[in-house]
């Protein structure tokens, strides 16, 4: 999740093409959704669509949206007993204001998608979890993530407690798509937004997580949480860049089995990136997979809209910086996950082709594509 802090980094957004959708569409989005599961006919993605901007004219996609009666972002997918599940945030309208801190993405719930494989029909199970069913819970339900173990499933998630300091709390189903039902306390040492959790050929499980700016990974510098000046907190331009936070979890999934560490992340010259190099240094949406024995870090560069990814031999890191993994999405936000489907990879992202507004977004997928030595090509969304 990040928010809008400089408008001239909006050129890629587009202004609204809502008058172009059904108002059904519209009033959907702004409603609580029933539980009930519904089927949704995506157009065949990933194939390549076109659609119209008022703001563009005519702009060309390399996927369409995966559903269209609800706006969904941040897309965590994973293959569990053969058929796909996608954990995404759940995108309303609700009239907030754009600021910094990212008012305006006030998710209350989750809606979790399912299909049997890439480019077949997606089901819409229904409400997950609500906010109102989070005892610690205040707002903001953002990108959630999910895992399987021990005959359980685990949706992971941010949402500000009560204080409105973002924590990561667990819920747990014998169901991919629930309902949840979440622990009565945020997961002790968690921080930040974006939990993005990895289980390992050896059966450990590790959560990676934050974000800087409105996901408030600035305000930890110190160990503890600091509300005072948010806008001084994050380092200069010439101080080493905040890393991403990880630790391994427990064997119940339910809390952390040691104590929370720094991901570091070098460029090719083994020295960490700056603050202030914005085309490189972790913002947010960690993400992390497994090819061919070597651990593949990917993650969004925020106001500079890249998806980027590093490399390292271990889940702990260092990882070093590879290149570009996906160029600007249209919309401000850029959030991915990828999985292996039938020895195939796919990246699952968003953007605004729906709407035009940066809070209101759509996923949708697209093949992965590696060359011999496993690098991945820059993909052109």
């Amino acid at each position: 999740m990040l928010f809008k802090r400089h408008p001239h980094l909006l050129a890629a957004t587009t202004v609204s093409a809502l008058t172009l959708l059904p108002a059904a569409l519209l009033s959907s989005c702004q409603q609580k959704q029933p539980a009930a599961e519904t089927t949704a006919t995506p157009a065949d993605a990933p194939a390549p669509a076109t659609t119209d901007s008022a703001a563009s004219g005519s702009r060309k996609y390399l996927a369409r949206p995966l559903v269209k009666d609800i706006y969904t972002a941040d897309p965590s997918a994973h293959v569990f007993n053969g058929r796909i599940y996608i954990y995404p945030s759940h995108d309303i309208e609700t009239g907030m204001p754009e600021n910094d801190n990212g008012d305006h993405f006030a998710m209350r719930d989750y809606h979790i998608l399912s299909m049997d494989s890439i480019g077949g029909k997606v089901t819409d199970h229904g409400v997950a979890l609500d906010t109102k069913d989070i005892p610690w819970a205040g707002r903001q339900l953002w990108a959630p993530d999910a895992a399987y173990k021990n005959g359980t499933y685990y949706l992971y998630f941010p949402v500000k407690d009560k204080q409105d300091v973002f924590r990561i709390g667990v819920a747990s189903s014998t169901s991919p798509t629930g309902p949840f039902k979440a622990q009565p306390q945020p997961i002790p040492g968690s921080l930040s937004i974006d939990p993005a959790v990895f289980t390992d050929t050896d059966g450990k499980t590790y959560m990676y997580m934050g974000g800087i700016w409105g996901g408030q990974l600035q305000r930890w510098r110190t160990g503890k949480y600091d509300a005072s000046k948010p806008k001084e907190q994050e380092p200069g331009p010439q101080e080493k860049a905040l890393g991403p936070k990880m630790a391994r979890l427990t064997d119940d999934m339910l809390t952390f089995a040691e104590p929370v560490k720094e991901v570091q992340i070098l460029g090719q010259d083994g020295k960490p990136f700056l603050s202030g190099d914005n085309k490189h240094r972790f913002f947010e949406g960690g993400w992390l997979h497994k090819y061919n024995g070597k651990y593949y870090f990917s993650y969004s560069t925020g106001d500079t809209h890249l998806l980027v990814y590093a490399t390292g031999n271990s889940p702990y890191g260092p990882f070093t910086y590879q290149g570009v993994l996906m160029n600007p999405v249209e919309g401000w936000t850029t959030h991915h996950s990828i999985v292996e489907v039938n020895g195939k990879w796919y990246i699952f992202y968003h953007d605004t082709e729906l709407s035009g507004k940066t809070w209101l977004r759509n996923v949708k997928v697209t093949e992965l594509k590696r060359r011999p030595d496993g690098s991945i090509e820059t993909i052109n969304p």
